[in-house]
C-alpha cells in the first residue's frame, strides 16, 4: 500500500529562503473531502495529478497519486473542485539529510506558511531547521482539505 508519512510546522521566519530553490505554483482543488477520504486534483510544472487519500491515523495516510492528462485537471479544478482551490508556492529546502517542504500559500490562505516533511517510518528522527515553529501535524485545520472549507483568512484569530 503506498503511504505518505509527514510532520507539518508553522514556518516563523523567512531564514530559510537563503537556501530555498525557486518557488514553483501550485494550484489544487478538492473532489471530496469526507473525514475518511479526500479527493485531490492538482496542476503543477504544467503537469496534472489525481490523489486520492485515505484517513489519516497519526502522521500518515493510504496515498495513491496518478497522472492525468493537464488539460484534464484543470477542467477538473475549473467546473468540479470545491470553492475555494488551493493556491501556493511550494519551496524545497534541504535540511538535516531531509527534504522539506514550505508552502507559502495564496488567494483565500494568504499569509499561511506551513514547512512539511516527508518522512519514511512514523519514528523517524528529525532535526528541525531553526525556522520551524509550532507543529501542526495533528491539527486538523492546517490540513489543505481543511483550508478549502474553512480558509485560514476566515479565521477569528488571524482576523483583525
Amino acid at each position: 500500500m503506498a503511504q505518505e508519512i509527514e510532520r507539518k510546522f508553522l514556518v516563523k521566519d523567512d531564514c530559510w529562503r537563503a537556501t530555498a530553490g525557486a518557488g514553483k505554483p501550485y494550484l489544487q482543488g478538492y473532489l471530496c473531502t469526507d473525514r475518511e477520504r479526500v479527493v485531490r486534483v492538482r496542476v503543477k510544472d504544467g503537469r496534472g495529478f489525481l490523489t486520492i487519500k485515505g484517513l489519516r491515523q497519526g502522521i500518515s495516510a493510504a496515498e495513491y497519486e496518478y497522472p492525468i492528462p493537464a488539460p484534464d485537471a484543470e477542467e477538473m479544478l475549473q467546473k468540479l473542485c470545491l470553492r475555494p482551490l488551493i493556491e501556493k508556492l511550494r519551496y524545497e529546502v534541504p535540511y538535516g539529510g531531509l527534504l522539506w517542504e514550505i508552502d507559502e500559500f495564496r488567494g483565500d490562505n494568504e499569509g499561511l506558511v506551513i514547512a512539511e516533511v516527508e518522512l519514511n517510518s512514523e519514528e523517524q528522527k528529525v532535526i528541525l531547521p531553526p525556522w520551524a515553529g509550532a507543529e501542526v501535524s495533528h491539527d486538523k485545520r492546517y490540513a489543505n482539505a481543511s483550508l478549502v472549507q474553512s480558509p485560514f483568512s476566515s479565521w477569528v484569530e488571524n482576523s483583525g
